[in-house]
């Protein structure tokens, strides 16, 4: 049987053959001439624009958890920024990210059920919100593309999508408050310390009995997607693009569909870079310039992703050096209490 290692290792490969031949069949030039034109300055504001962005994502995050069960802001913006920066930067897959950001959360001290169940639900909500975003951005990039030859193939596509999505979230749902019992056994070899007088079966169902926390999740996680649209827009400006605002939401409701498609390729590599260069001459751009976006956003995921893995082996380095440590703790302090004793029964 082939290992699924195998099978990553092969997707990253093709990525990788697919970005180069990308670049050597738009040219080489004038791909390198539009990242030029953004410099370290303009990858500098992408970044602080992205990192406003997160602040949405923490807090929809947060308030799927009942009040009494959150922790400070500062860790779910940290847990989400490793979460994504795994996804994004490492060969692992988004569940890898998500199991990150829940053992996180356990480090800094969230019962270890809530941790997981919180992490699904917030999966949960941001597909949620991604189902409306598309909608939002084929109405917007409908009015558009949609006399532009080649442009009604990929619409019918994005339209199937759509329809599919909303099942598709519902047996999520389904399976996350039926199949608990298997999540349990499976984060047992995550979260050794999982417990707490609280089962994973109950923190799923909690999470999920509150429609006022999932309505606001969704919200806010919507509001991010479109933040994300911002940081299209601003990215072809960098790289010298003129596209409209709303455009560029569409182009990245449009692109965010495509890479949720191929979730099984690691950090989407050749596919995001295939599918700006697609999706940019549908809005008026030069497919080399939606190929500069992409790169250009790269960086940016190298940028902040590797400070945040640091970060995120920091964390994890500590508390193994914490559970090493207890050990010969406790063997000292019995040995101690032994000479104690060993003392006491001596004495006259």
């Amino acid at each position: 049987m082939r290992s699924p290692r195998i099978g990553v290792a092969i997707a990253l490969l093709a990525g990788l053959v697919a970005v180069v031949y990308l670049v050597w069949s738009i040219g080489f030039e004038p791909v390198m001439a539009a990242i030029a034109r953004a410099g370290f300055g303009g990858l500098a504001v992408l970044c602080l624009y992205t990192l406003l962005v997160f602040l949405s994502l923490a807090f929809a995050w947060a308030v799927l958890l009942p009040v009494e069960r959150r922790r400070p802001i500062f860790d779910f913006y940290t847990g989400r920024l490793v979460r994504d920066s795994i996804a994004e930067v490492s060969p692992f897959s988004p569940v890898g990210g998500m199991v990150a950001a829940a053992r996180l959360m356990v480090l800094r001290g969230m019962n270890a059920a809530y941790a997981g169940a919180s992490v699904a639900a917030d999966a949960t909500t941001e597909a949620m919100a991604q189902v409306a975003f598309l909608a939002f951005g084929l109405g917007l990039g409908l009015t558009q593309f949609r006399h532009v030859s080649g442009s009604g193939t990929i619409t019918h596509v994005m339209i199937g999508i759509l329809l599919l999505a909303v099942p598709g979230i519902a047996l999520l749902i389904f399976l996350q408050r039926r199949g608990a019992g298997l999540a349990e056994r499976l984060a047992a070899r995550f979260f050794p310390q999982a417990g707490g007088g609280v089962s994973l079966h109950e923190a799923i169902h909690h999470m999920y009995d509150s429609k006022r926390r999932l309505a606001l999740s969704a919200a806010l996680h919507l509001l991010a997607w479109v933040g994300a649209g911002g940081g299209t827009f601003i990215s072809f400006w960098l790289v010298g693009g003129h596209i409209g605002l709303f455009n560029a939401i569409a182009l990245e409701a449009l692109l965010s569909t495509i890479r949720s498609v191929a979730a099984f390729v690691p950090a989407a590599i050749g596919v995001q870079e295939a599918g700006y260069a697609m999706l940019a001459p549908l809005f008026g751009l030069p497919a080399e310039m939606g190929l500069a976006v992409s790169l250009l956003k790269r960086a940016r995921e190298i940028a902040l992703g590797v400070p945040a893995l640091i970060y995120w082996q920091g964390v994890e380095g500590r508390a193994a050096f914490r559970a090493a440590d207890e050990p010969v703790q406790r063997t000292g302090e019995s040995g101690e209490r032994r000479e104690h004793e060993r003392a006491a029964g001596g004495k006259p």
